[in-house]
């Protein structure tokens, strides 16, 4: 067979299972660090692997290995992108090979988060976004860019603006920003191609990459990158006012972002990642109007715009089953980490494709037996009737490989219609 073929073969198993048809259950484990690590790499090794050869290595030895349905989670991990992050110096990331060795070198990259925008700011934020995000918002995010924290472009007036801007952009510490960031440009457009390029071979090897495009909750915007999770959870009551106002300034433009990643990419998936939704986070009085609302719209515009969504929940989600099944028929897919597989394929059974809900810690400690039991558990359950899509429930990074073995042979017999 050739590799079109297998391509094909692949891509429309997985299709037949977003259109709720009964066949053989899809295989997509989500990778993220396994196969850079059983090729004997470091992840510091992977993320300063600039020539992405590494990286290609590792992938296509695991392919060759387990012959999946698709690639997922192979470019999460910052490929390459090591020396860009040591120019930026972000404030919000650690990531393994950083100078200093300040988390572990085969740990996948740890976000660190605290408010952008203070209690104090908020007018500001709304009246003067641009005065905000030069001198707070920015220089917040990352090293390169505290220069910023010392310029009042809002007092550069017309007569002798030139003269200021000419005194600000010539400063030592500004000139060396600037020379850092053509750097990091230089560097992007170096290493952006080989991981275009990859993601080409691999689908020519005959495996599809399906979550090419990329969205996000207006909601989630606010707790991760503005306002951190314990300041947002309790803007929910003393300032629902503000948080409502950003997510309906941020909405416009993630919907115009969709459609134009529909003309670039159509029938490909748009991955979602739900953070701030879980379980318990928020009552479902303020799930529905701060968080599925917004969520529900983007859906239906990915639909629209020709492209499958691709829902990846993370956290407990149960309770959020009655909203999660108000899209269309056959369209969506809900990847979920923990969930009461039972009562979803109830919700959501006649609706969308479930995905993950396999323990992903099974992989690391668990038997092989435990691995085999609760993948027939969770076949038995969700593959009656199509739908269902086995993936893990996160990355398996530090998986024993005869649990993967044992848990790629289980869904390729008993996961046989």
């Amino acid at each position: 067979m050739t590799n079109q073929a297998k391509y094909n073969e692949r891509l429309n198993r997985i299709n037949d299972a977003i259109a709720l048809k009964e066949g053989d259950v899809p295989l997509i484990p989500i990778i993220q660090c396994y196969p850079y690590l059983q090729a004997g790499y470091t992840m510091a090794e992977i993320l300063y692997d600039t020539e992405v050869t590494k990286a290609r290595e590792s992938i296509f030895k695991y392919l060759d290995t387990y012959e999946p349905d698709a690639l997922m989670g192979h470019a999460y991990v910052n490929i390459g992108q090591g020396p860009m992050m040591e120019l930026a110096n972000p404030h919000t990331t650690r990531w393994a090979g950083m100078p200093g060795n300040i988390i572990d070198k085969n740990s996948i990259h740890q976000w660190i988060e605290f408010p952008f925008l203070e209690d104090d700011e908020f007018e500001m934020y709304f009246n003067n976004r641009t005065d905000w995000a030069l001198n707070y918002g920015m220089p917040r995010g990352a090293g390169i860019l505290e220069p910023f924290k010392t310029v009042n472009f809002g007092a550069m007036g017309a007569n002798g603006a030139y003269n200021a801007m000419a005194g600000f952009f010539s400063r030592p510490d500004v000139k060396d920003m600037i020379e850092k960031l053509w750097k990091i440009n230089e560097m992007s457009a170096a290493l952006n191609p080989k991981m275009a390029q990859l993601d080409i071979d691999v689908e020519a090897y005959g495996y599809p990459i399906l979550a090419k495009g990329f969205a996000g909750v207006p909601f989630d915007g606010y707790s991760d990158f503005l306002r951190g999770t314990l300041d947002a959870m309790a803007d929910l009551y003393e300032r629902p006012e503000d948080v409502m106002r950003y997510c309906e300034e941020v909405l416009p433009g993630t919907l115009e972002m969709i459609k134009m990643q529909g003309k670039m990419i159509p029938g490909k998936h748009v991955f979602m990642a739900l953070h701030k939704g879980m379980d318990g986070f928020m009552n479902d009085e303020q799930y529905r109007k701060f968080y599925w609302e917004h969520l529900q719209l983007i859906i239906n515009t990915i639909i629209d715009a020709g492209m499958v969504p691709y829902i990846y929940t993370e956290g407990p989600y149960t309770t959020r089953l009655d909203c999660l099944k108000e899209v269309p028929k056959g369209k969506v897919v809900y990847h979920f980490e923990e969930v009461d597989i039972v009562k979803a394929k109830e919700a959501l059974g006649d609706v969308a494709t479930i995905a993950g809900a396999f323990p992903v810690y099974l992989l690391d400690y668990g038997t092989k037996d435990q691995v085999v039991d609760e993948i027939k558990r969770i076949i038995d359950v969700c593959a009656p009737g199509g739908g269902y899509i086995f993936e893990t429930s996160c990355g398996m990074d530090y998986a024993k490989p005869e649990n993967v073995e044992a848990m790629v042979d289980t869904v390729r017999t008993y996961g046989k219609k």
